[in-house]
């Protein structure tokens, strides 16, 4: 039994799972990293950098309306791709959702099998920084005056 998702991520790995063969998967991954938006330079900064992966890779987390938003951006095609996808999956989620979530539904897509080792864990990082960020928010917004969000 697989944990409930976020709805937009739960689209999303229903349309990974409809996909059989290894080339179309990766296409579609890389159309997500098509769909990022642009990324600030002045973002570019070792606080928003994801370690631990071969690729350069930054995230940043804004919390609006109870909601998480977040941007991004990777000097590598298949890593922004996956970064993508958890933008498009996650964005609009509330903290806690994103904070419960385990990484696990990435083999539900398929793409743990088509991952080399080091861009699965180039996964693993990217979704746990992006928890962390969030962590981070929730507690800027907890000591902000007035409860008032960033």
């Amino acid at each position: 039994m697989f944990q409930p998702l976020p709805p937009n991520l739960e689209r999303i790995v229903q349309r990974f799972q409809k996909i059989s063969e290894p080339k179309p998967r990766y296409e579609y991954l890389l159309w997500f990293a098509k769909r990022v938006p642009e990324f600030s330079e002045a973002d570019k900064v070792p606080e928003n950098k994801v370690f631990g992966c071969v690729s350069q890779v930054y995230i940043t987390a804004t919390l609006k309306d109870h909601r998480i938003f977040f941007q991004g951006d990777s000097d590598a095609q298949i890593t922004k791709g996956l970064l993508g996808l958890l933008i498009e999956g996650l964005n609009g989620s509330t903290p806690d959702e994103i904070i419960q979530l385990t990484p696990d539904f990435i083999q539900r897509t398929g793409l743990d099998i088509s991952l080399t080792p080091s861009r699965s864990n180039g996964f693993y990082n990217i979704f746990q920084t992006m928890q962390r960020q969030v962590l981070a928010c929730q507690l800027i917004n907890s000591v902000l005056p007035n409860g008032r969000e960033s």
